[in-house]
């Protein structure tokens, strides 16, 4: 593999929500990131169905997963986990809702944590120190670190923009922080989120479920680049152009 690449994504994670939770390290990321506040999710704009777009390069409506309840492919598409784990390369997965190991089928993944969202105030705190604790000790070629606390404790429990929602946006950004002083000089970073949200709900065509905002952070990346035109489709492309593997014929978006 060319490059590591650690994909951190934070659930429901609205652009304006992002700007205005008052994290400082905004403006770090914004300096050292590829970076847009524009790019757009899936439709449905729902969890599983965005983050098995992420993986798999391919809209809801191909890969058929339209809600959060899974079911397997009915025309396979290889996606990140299967095509790093084909390269030889070796993928980790930290995770706190449990429909998303699906994004992993467990052949192409050598490590694996998952903590249920309810079992701590902040399971996205945990998962991030376990993935710290396994990323300093074995050094895995792709790491998907998931941030959950925005969504359910955030957004669904209190509702999108308040006080609540925001201070976990920030919690998940220092979490991100972490990740990225402490391995920034040897992987590829991407943040993204996978839809937003309004009330306490998402999964509309509206803008503030639809929209969203992404980082690339690495060597392959221009710093302070405000970026136009992206979708979680470009993730998976983006992925393995730095690693160096082929896409697959079947994934539509561009490598950034």
């Amino acid at each position: 593999m060319k490059e590591k690449v650690i994909i951190i994504s934070i659930d429901g994670m609205r652009p304006d929500g992002l700007k205005q939770c008052g994290n400082e390290y905004l403006s770090t990321l914004m300096k050292e990131c590829s970076y847009t506040f524009n790019a757009s999710s899936m439709n449905p704009s729902i969890t599983l169905p965005c983050h098995m777009s992420i993986f798999y390069g391919i809209e809801p409506m191909r890969h058929g997963i339209i809600s959060n309840t899974f079911v397997p492919q009915v025309h396979s598409v290889k996606g990140l986990f299967e095509k790093i784990a084909a390269y030889g390369g070796v993928n980790a997965i930290f995770y706190g809702w449990e429909p998303l190991r699906n994004v992993a089928p467990p052949e192409s993944c050598k490590f694996a944590t998952y903590i249920n969202a309810y079992t701590d105030e902040s399971v996205d705190t945990l998962l991030t120190d376990a993935a710290i604790k396994l990323i300093d000790a074995k050094k895995p070629d792709f790491v998907f670190l998931y941030q959950v606390d925005t969504d359910e404790k955030g957004g669904h429990d209190n509702g999108w923009m308040t006080d609540a929602y925001l201070n976990r946006i920030s919690i998940a950004i220092d979490n991100a922080r972490r990740v990225i002083e402490k391995f920034g000089d040897e992987y590829i970073v991407i943040i993204t989120a996978d839809h937003g949200g309004h009330d306490r709900m998402h999964g509309t065509l509206m803008p503030e479920d639809m929209t969203i905002p992404m980082f690339f952070r690495g060597k392959s990346f221009e710093k302070g680049k405000e970026l136009s035109g992206v979708t979680l489709l470009d993730i998976a492309p983006t992925v393995a152009k730095v690693m160096d593997f082929p896409c697959e014929k079947e994934w539509n978006g561009k490598a950034i």
